[in-house]
């Protein structure tokens, strides 16, 4: 899953050219629109799309559509609503993901998490609830196909029986 050496975080299989250095792992850069750096201290409410890179400390909420990168000595307690989480951090509080969140090695996280998709490395300490929600491409119709009877196996359109309506 997760190797020590030269490990890339690639969201949908894809490998990334840029990347940012995070505790003897790489992590993607391209989209990195904001970064709080280590030693700097934010108590409120982040809103924002794109994604934004923590290593400092926040206290508040953070809500995005996009990501959300929580480095090794970042220390965050906020409510967190974001598309994709990644942390080696600590956070507490509830964090859900509309994508996935991934969890590195040493990340600590006291709260609830709800994800379609959850990754976590040996070493990640967790102290909550899961829930793994579905996301809106993985939802399955529970409407059964219907197949004409013969020697065609194709899909056929349910009719409606109109006798009932005359009656």
């Amino acid at each position: 899953m997760w190797k020590q050496e030269n490990t890339a975080y690639a969201e949908d299989g894809v490998t990334l050219d840029r990347q940012i250095s995070t505790g003897g792992r790489s992590m993607p850069s391209d989209s990195v629109i904001a970064f709080v750096g280590k030693g700097v201290a934010f108590k409120g409410v982040i809103t924002y799309s794109g994604t934004v890179r923590i290593d400092g400390s926040l206290d508040g909420e953070i809500h995005t559509d996009g990501g959300l990168i929580v480095g090794p000595e970042a220390v965050i307690t906020a409510k967190i609503t974001a598309g994709s989480v990644v942390s080696e951090g600590t956070i507490t509080g509830d964090i859900t993901a509309t994508d996935r969140i991934t969890l590195l090695a040493p990340a600590v996280i006291q709260g609830s998490l709800k994800t379609p998709v959850l990754s976590m490395e040996e070493g990640v300490r967790m102290n909550g609830t899961l829930e793994m929600a579905e996301s809106a491409h993985q939802a399955v119709s529970h409407e059964p196909k219907l197949y004409a009877v013969g020697p065609s196996n194709r899909p056929v359109k349910r009719v409606e029986d109109k006798r009932d309506e005359e009656e």
